[in-house]
């Protein structure tokens, strides 16, 4: 009996949050110009020192605007670029309304992204008809009924799927199926196939491999000889293999982190540990609401200069507890830092263990950690129920530091519209 082909389906919103806000101000907020339609992008603001191009529309790729470049790097491209900020509030409804739409078509959606999902779709033809024109459908109801577009790439895996999506946009179906790579993947420059980033291409440039088809016929041994593992999944991948599955429960987290951009130059160590202290209230708070803790804590330093450098440490004993993340996390800092002004700090944990406290009992350790939970589990009851801003420490009162710090910032996650131009 021949073996059912497999087919995935990868679905990647056009340019998500410019798209999102095009249709937000069109639709809810009575604008007459679409953004998608004009040199724009969302960007974070440059006085806060989240200065860079989050998303931006066709024109302004015209431009030679690129996302992750600085603001100031777009407007010398295109001085009258129009900014919008971002609404990470927004952008997460319309991720959610996406793929309450995918869900309707399959079981087995893998959100990879806010704004992209991998569907399974096999044998579901008795459904939604063939696999292009299911492809349609879902494309078209999203477009009808959000606002917005995509682009679905088909093929019998992971990989295939997600090159055949990123084919001529906008609002598009593409197929990439393994008897079409030569025609459609092959051409490709090797700079285009997933997993290959600016470095990898470059050393392949070097040994003479321009395109994914140079790379697919070329020596596998080479490869890992200068690429090590990366070279062997990187030829996999340039002929088409892949053995990945569509995974609709989300991986176990390795690992919780917070980290902040902070809006001006730290030069003192009690101001350094006040945004340590404001990160460890995020990431012990995420690490609560999982039911784990953490084994291994990191403190990471970005410079002035944007020069970084991290420290770690692994505990005797995991942890969530708030302010023992936080006396570990200043440890770190004061053993790391050299005194160069600071510009953005980040704690990260690994090693991540059950909830079960199995902490080892220390002769020389009076510290009563049962009152130290309970008190973070009243604090983290108090904020679910009146937001984050009820409870805070008397160190943050009168700081510029944000008590919560980490993540997605406030200031994006929702925008006065009242004070933005919308026309």
């Amino acid at each position: 009996m021949e073996k059912r082909k497999r087919v995935i389906f990868h679905i990647d919103v056009n340019s998500a949050y410019l798209s999102w806000e095009a249709v937000y101000r069109l639709y809810h907020l009575g604008g007459r110009t679409d953004l998608r339609e004009e040199v724009s992008a969302v960007g974070g603001d440059a006085a806060l020192r989240h200065g860079i191009i989050l998303a931006k529309s066709i024109p302004a790729k015209r431009y030679g605007i690129r996302t992750g470049e600085t603001i100031v790097e777009a407007q010398r491209k295109c001085p009258n670029l129009i900014l919008v900020p971002p609404n990470y509030g927004l952008y997460e409804k319309c991720s959610a309304a996406f793929m309450e739409i995918l869900r309707q078509y399959s079981p087995d959606v893998e959100q990879y992204s806010v704004d992209e999902a991998f569907v399974d779709m096999s044998g579901t033809e008795g459904l939604w008809g063939g696999a292009e024109s299911a492809a349609e459908r879902i494309k078209d109801q999203i477009r009808d009924t959000l606002g917005f577009t995509v682009n679905i790439g088909i093929s019998e895996n992971k990989l295939l799927a997600k090159m055949a999506s990123d084919f001529q946009k906008p609002d598009r179906v593409h197929t990439l199926w393994k008897d079409e790579i030569q025609e459609k993947m092959w051409g490709l420059p090797v700079s285009d196939l997933f997993f290959v980033g600016r470095a990898t291409a470059k050393k392949l440039f070097n040994l003479g491999i321009q395109t994914v088809g140079e790379l697919a016929h070329a020596d596998p041994v080479l490869l890992k000889r200068h690429l090590k593992k990366h070279g062997e999944v990187i030829w996999a991948f340039a002929n088409g293999m892949d053995v990945s599955v569509v995974q609709s429960e989300p991986p176990v987290n390795k690992g919780y982190g917070n980290s902040t951009t902070i809006a001006f130059d730290v030069t003192d160590a009690s101001t350094a540990k006040l945004v340590l202290l404001a990160l460890a209230e995020t990431v012990g708070t995420r690490l609560r609401e999982a039911n784990v803790r953490a084994e291994v804590i990191a403190v990471g330093i970005k410079s002035s200069d944007f020069s970084y450098k991290s420290h770690q440490m692994t505990l005797k004993n995991a942890t969530n507890i708030t302010s023992e993340i936080h006396k570990y996390a200043c440890r770190l800092f004061d053993e790391l830092w050299d005194g160069v002004p600071i510009r953005h700090l980040g704690i990260h944990t690994s090693r991540i263990r059950d909830g079960v406290d199995m902490r080892q009992m220390d002769m020389f350790d009076d510290t009563d950690y049962v009152k130290l939970e309970q008190r973070d589990a009243a604090v983290d009851r108090i904020r679910r129920r009146y937001g984050i801003d009820s409870v805070k420490r008397a160190a943050f009162i009168g700081s510029p530091v944000d008590h919560m710090s980490g993540g997605i910032s406030r200031e994006k996650r929702s925008v006065d519209y009242t004070k933005t131009r919308v026309s």
